[in-house]
C-alpha cells in the first residue's frame, strides 16, 4: 500500500510538474512575441505548420509548387540596380534601346555604340575590338542577344513626363498615347496658335483658344506661309518628273570601296569601279568630311562625292544627276539634283554633300564593307 501511495503521489507530484511547466513555456513563448513581435513568430508558426501539412500522408506529390513570396520593394529595388549594371552596353554604360549586339567572349554592345565602333576602326585602318576583352568584332564575328534584348524591354523606366514606372516595351507607347502629362499642341496651330502644355489641360484651352476667331485677312497669311513650305516641297518632285520625260536617262548600281591615300597620314576615301552609262564610262568618288586630318575625332560626320566622266566627248555633255540609296540598304538619303556640263576639260564634278539625314546614317554607311548606292544620270537634249 505505501508502494502504491508512494507512486499516487509521484503521480500527482508529476501532473503538478507538468502543469507548472507549461505555464513556464506559455510564460516564455509570451514574452518571446513580445520581444520579437507577434507577426514574426506568427509567421514562424504559420511557416512550421505549412512543412507539417507538406510532410502529411495526404500531401500530393504531383501539385504544382507553390508561388515564391514576392520580395520586399527594397529587394526588387536592388535587383533593379544589379540588373542595369549588367545588362548596360559595355561604351556607353546604358541599356540598349533597340538591338543588342556580344562580342565572341560575351560583352554586350548597343547597335548605336557597335556601328559607332566599326566606323571608327575604317577610318582609323584598324580592326575594330571589344572595349572591354580586345578581342576582333565586326558583323561575321558579333551576333545579336535577343534575350538580352527581351530582358532589357521588361525592366522598368521612368516616363520622363508623369514619373510613373512602365515596361520599357510599352513605355514609348504610353508617352505618345496614353500619358496624361505628354506635352501636346493645340489643334489650331496650323493657323498660328504657340500653345504647348500637359494633355489633361488641352480640352480646357480649346475651348478658350482665340485662334479659331481670327478674321478672313490673318487666316490668309497664314495660308500663304503654308502654301511657299509646300511649294518648296513639291519643287524637288517637280524636277525629278521633269527629269523623267528626257529622251536619255540611265542608271546603275553603284558600290564605293574603301581605300586609302598615299600620303604620310593616309586618309579614308571611296571610290567606284568603272561602270557605263548613256554609253559613257564613269567614275565616282567620295571622302569624309571633305578630308579633314582626323575624322575620327569629329561628333559630325559627313560624306562628299564627285562624279567623273572618264570617256573622251567630242562635244560638251549637259546631265543632271543624283544618288539614292540601294535597293537592300536602310540608310535614309534624302534626293538631290545636281547639274554639269561635262567636257574633256571639265569632266570632273567639284565634291558635292551626299545628302544623308544625320551622322548615325554616316556611321552606317562607314561601318559597312561596301557603299551600294544606285546613281541617276539624265542628259539634257538642246
Amino acid at each position: 500500500m505505501s508502494s502504491l501511495e508512494e507512486r499516487g503521489d509521484v503521480g500527482v507530484g508529476a501532473a503538478a510538474g507538468s502543469s507548472s511547466a507549461s505555464v513556464g513555456v506559455g510564460a516564455v513563448g509570451g514574452a518571446l512575441e513580445a520581444v520579437a513581435g507577434g507577426p514574426v513568430l506568427a509567421g514562424m508558426q504559420e511557416e512550421a505548420g505549412l512543412r507539417r501539412e507538406g510532410s502529411g500522408p495526404e500531401s500530393d506529390p504531383d501539385a504544382p509548387p507553390k508561388k515564391r513570396v514576392r520580395l520586399p520593394e527594397g529587394e526588387s529595388g536592388k535587383l533593379e540596380e544589379r540588373l542595369y549594371s549588367v545588362l548596360c552596353c559595355t561604351v556607353c554604360l546604358d541599356l540598349p534601346k533597340a538591338s543588342v549586339y556580344q562580342c565572341t567572349n560575351g560583352h554586350l554592345m548597343c547597335a548605336g555604340c557597335f556601328i559607332h565602333l566599326l566606323a571608327d576602326s575604317r577610318l582609323k585602318e584598324e580592326q575594330a575590338t571589344c572595349p572591354n576583352c580586345r578581342c576582333e568584332i565586326s558583323k561575321s564575328l558579333c551576333c545579336r542577344n535577343l534575350a538580352v534584348e527581351k530582358a532589357v524591354s521588361e525592366l522598368p523606366c521612368d516616363c520622363g513626363f508623369c514619373m510613373k514606372q512602365f515596361p520599357r516595351s510599352s513605355l514609348e507607347r504610353h508617352q505618345k498615347e496614353e500619358c496624361q502629362d505628354r506635352v501636346t499642341q493645340c489643334k489650331y496651330k496650323r493657323i498660328g496658335c504657340p500653345w504647348q502644355g500637359p494633355f489633361h489641360e488641352l480640352t480646357a484651352h480649346e475651348a478658350d483658344c482665340s485662334h479659331p476667331t481670327k478674321t478672313g485677312n490673318e487666316l490668309m497669311g497664314i495660308l500663304d506661309e503654308m502654301d511657299q513650305s509646300h511649294r518648296k516641297e513639291m519643287q524637288l518632285y517637280n524636277s525629278i518628273f521633269s527629269l523623267l520625260c528626257f529622251e536619255k536617262i540611265g542608271f546603275t548600281e553603284v558600290q564605293f570601296r574603301p581605300y586609302r591615300t598615299d600620303d604620310f597620314i593616309t586618309r579614308l576615301y571611296y571610290e567606284t569601279p568603272r561602270f557605263t552609262v548613256l554609253n559613257q564610262t564613269w567614275v565616282l568618288k567620295a571622302r569624309v568630311n571633305d578630308s579633314e586630318r582626323n575624322p575620327n575625332l569629329s561628333c559630325k560626320r559627313t560624306l562628299s562625292f564627285q562624279l567623273i566622266l572618264k570617256s573622251k566627248v567630242n562635244s560638251a555633255l549637259e546631265c543632271s544627276f543624283l544618288l539614292l540609296k540601294g535597293p537592300y540598304d536602310d540608310v535614309k538619303i534624302k534626293p538631290v539634283i545636281y547639274h554639269h556640263v561635262f567636257s574633256n576639260d571639265t569632266n570632273e564634278t567639284d565634291y558635292v554633300p551626299l545628302p544623308i539625314i544625320d551622322s548615325v546614317e554616316c556611321n552606317k554607311l562607314l561601318a559597312a564593307k561596301n557603299i551600294n548606292l544606285r546613281l541617276f544620270i539624265f542628259q539634257i537634249q538642246k
